[in-house]
């Protein structure tokens, strides 16, 4: 295994917005090299964190909605040590896999993304609830989730299984 060069502390800043600058030209991959090699330097920077759980969500697009993307990204979730962002970004999380299931098309996709989109709403109301006054991120992205469910036929509730009891057992 090829050891890895450490970074140093007085690059973080820069590293920092290099990674953001990888996220905006759609190469998640690379700010998710940069923010481990941030936390590698100085685990406490919650900064970096919350730029790795978007790098592996901006993943999810890519296939990545039942693999290590979104394990990654929930590895960095429980690592964030504000309440808020806990529920914020947990909805982020279950927001992005949503609309990630939707995008794939496969059978089944609505009912999934439905799921996850209700999931997604739940943690933007918890995050409301305890969110700085000056600070709608929640709100926004909670409308954002309605306005998926209310526009897309596909996004519906699981319909009840009709299941006969089993007799004899």
């Amino acid at each position: 295994m090829i050891p890895l060069k450490p970074l140093s502390l007085e690059a973080i800043p820069h590293a920092l917005e290099k990674a953001e600058r990888y996220r905006l030209i759609n190469q998640p991959w690379n700010a998710e090299s940069i923010c481990l090699d941030i936390l590698a330097a100085d685990p406490a920077r919650q900064d970096a964190r919350r730029l790795l759980l978007l790098a592996c969500t901006d993943q999810f697009r890519r296939g990545g909605t039942g693999s290590h993307a979104a394990e990654r990204a929930r590895d960095a979730l429980g690592q964030l040590t504000s309440p808020y962002e806990r529920a914020y970004y947990a909805g982020v999380i279950a927001e992005r896999l949503g609309r990630a299931r939707l995008e794939q098309q496969v059978p089944g996709a609505g009912f999934m993304a439905h799921e996850l989109l209700q999931e997604a709403m739940g943690h933007y109301e918890a995050a409301e609830a305890i969110r700085p006054a000056d600070n709608g991120d929640a709100i926004l992205r909670w409308n954002t989730c309605a306005r998926m469910m209310n526009e897309s036929p596909h996004v519906v509730p699981r319909p009840p299984e009709d299941r006969e009891p089993v007799i004899g057992e």
